[in-house]
């Protein structure tokens, strides 16, 4: 299975591109993990934030493969354990679809993107820097892969 972690930022300082990498490096094949950046909308004096936020929802969709399964991060989403994780992915895997997980920028997700969820899926009741939600992401996801193989990586 394929995931895809969209993301609206770029130009990330060192630690955070660092950070990801390498537990998006660990990845196993069979779930490797892609970032495509969306550069933040335009944000002009006195405009709307939300003419911005729609305009990076519309390119964060259409980043989304056809067909993928799509997970919301979001902070009124749900949390879910390490082991929950894990045992999503593993149900997951057997669909065949890609799995793309939305980050949205500076004001958060498009009502379209929320909309266009399968599951909303909150890493934290904390506000994260954007950077450092991505490494929790990758984080988990290797950790819950490693779970999937029977690593003893994770303890209960």
């Amino acid at each position: 299975m394929r995931i895809h972690l969209i993301a609206v930022g770029h130009r990330r300082v060192g630690w955070e591109q660092d950070g990801y990498r390498e537990y998006a490096r660990r990845m196993p094949p069979a779930l490797a993990l892609t970032l495509h950046e969306i550069a933040p909308a335009k944000r002009t004096k006195g405009a709307p934030a939300g003419r911005s936020i729609d305009d990076e929802g519309r390119r964060l969709l259409a980043a989304v493969p056809d067909g993928a399964r799509v997970v919301a991060l979001d902070e009124r989403g749900t949390s879910w354990t390490t082991l929950a994780l894990a045992r999503r992915i593993e149900s997951w895997m057997h669909d065949g679809r890609a799995l793309a997980l939305l980050i949205g920028g500076a004001d958060g997700l498009a009502p379209a993107c929320i909309e266009a969820a399968e599951h909303r899926w909150s890493l934290s009741p904390l506000t994260l820097p954007h950077g450092l939600a991505r490494i929790v992401v990758a984080e988990q996801l290797y950790r819950a892969s490693t779970i999937h193989r029977g690593h003893p990586y994770h303890r209960e």
